[in-house]
């Protein structure tokens, strides 16, 4: 399922209540950072194994975009994203903070295997569509988190743009752009399930041992 896939962005602080929740400032620009492509893993009701004794892991449903074709300076997201997908960043956020106080990257909080899972595929609506789009998760059937494109602090395009001119996109990767507020912890047993309006998006359930 991942075998074309090349790089995977993602931005962090990109609704403000998500900032503010976490005590964290809201940014000026785009907050960047990378999961491997091993961290990737599809939500198709399998179950994932999460690691043990390394403090509270955290969910963050997204909205994933996948890039299909060469970025050109003024191309528009409407031109250059095929598909989309809903996806969970998992956090370690005892680790995370841990290396915030240190100053240091935060891969090991964020990178781990099967932190990446991600939904089916489906067709890009265009940029407009999206927005008006509502995600949301559940966790062992209760809604947990909910949000909207059009409520980002970088809109989709301003996303693409920034990560082309600084790192680079192309055909393949992808970007997790950012959760809304409501992010808390998972347990071994819950069941994490997307939905993108009324439809499902994907299905997990959690083994932490």
């Amino acid at each position: 399922m991942f075998e074309q896939i090349r790089n995977v962005y993602c931005v962090g602080r990109n609704y403000r209540l998500h900032a503010a929740e976490l005590g964290n400032a809201v940014p000026d620009k785009p907050m960047l950072f990378m999961k491997p492509s091993h961290a990737l893993v599809p939500m198709d009701g399998r179950t994932i194994g999460l690691p043990s004794g390394v403090g509270e892991i955290h969910y963050e449903a997204e909205l994933v975009i996948h890039i299909g074709r060469s970025y050109e300076p003024g191309i528009s997201v409407d031109e250059l994203v095929d598909k989309m997908a809903l996806g969970i960043d998992f956090t370690l956020r005892d680790v995370q903070t841990a290396l915030k106080a240190k100053g240091q990257p935060w891969l090991p909080a964020k990178g781990f295997l099967q932190s990446a899972p991600i939904g089916p595929f489906r067709a890009f609506p265009g940029i407009a569509r999206a927005g008006e789009g509502t995600f949301h998760l559940r966790k062992n059937g209760q809604m947990v988190q909910s949000g909207q494109p059009r409520g980002m602090i970088f809109d989709l395009q301003g996303i693409v743009d920034f990560c082309a001119e600084h790192y680079g996109i192309g055909p393949g990767d992808l970007i997790f752009t950012g959760t809304p507020e409501g992010v808390g912890a998972v347990a071994d047993g819950d069941r994490l399930q997307l939905y993108w309006n009324d439809e499902p998006a994907g299905d997990i359930l959690i083994s932490v041992k």
